[in-house]
């Protein structure tokens, strides 16, 4: 399988994640468990389906982020002299041609991306538009809304 890239701070909370699923949810669930069992007839116990439910949503997760940790290329944009021009990891200012807007992204993994926060992912039209470009340059992309057009006013790699 290829490998996937991800930011150090991505890679972080994956870990932080993990951690707490096998430490916290794990022997909760357990506990949730063994107490609907010591209520007796399980065909009819709620509380002991919900538990085992809840047990099979939390080890499904941690096998997916096992599986998404084990795949992984960690990028620490800090370590890279990239000269200004937009990679993976870097945080892009830029101004909207058309509404003369400013916006700010950082360029992350597909398991990062948050729109809301200014996480895109480095797959997304925007991100492919960006990659390579310095400082000064204008882009322009087809969004869902139409075309795009944004001047690219400063990148940093944090």
């Amino acid at each position: 399988m290829n490998k996937v890239p991800m930011t150090v701070r991505g890679a972080e909370l994956l870990r932080e994640e993990l951690k707490t699923l096998k430490s916290v949810e794990r022997p909760r669930i357990i506990q949730a468990i063994a107490e609907a069992r010591a209520h007796g007839d399980l065909k009819e116990n709620a509380e002991y389906h919900a538990a085992k439910e809840q047990q099979g949503f939390a080890e499904g997760r941690i096998n997916e982020i096992e599986a998404k940790l084990s795949n992984i290329q960690i990028i620490d944009v800090t370590a890279i002299d990239a000269k200004g021009k937009v990679i993976f990891g870097a945080t892009v200012n830029l101004l909207d041609v058309q509404n003369d807007s400013e916006i700010t992204y950082r360029i992350v993994g597909e398991d990062e991306a948050d729109i809301k926060t200014g996480l895109i992912s480095y797959t997304s039209p925007i991100a492919r538009a960006l990659i390579g470009k310095n400082e000064g340059d204008e882009v322009s992309f087809s969004a869902p809304g139409g075309e795009k057009q944004y001047e690219i006013i400063a990148v940093r790699y944090e």
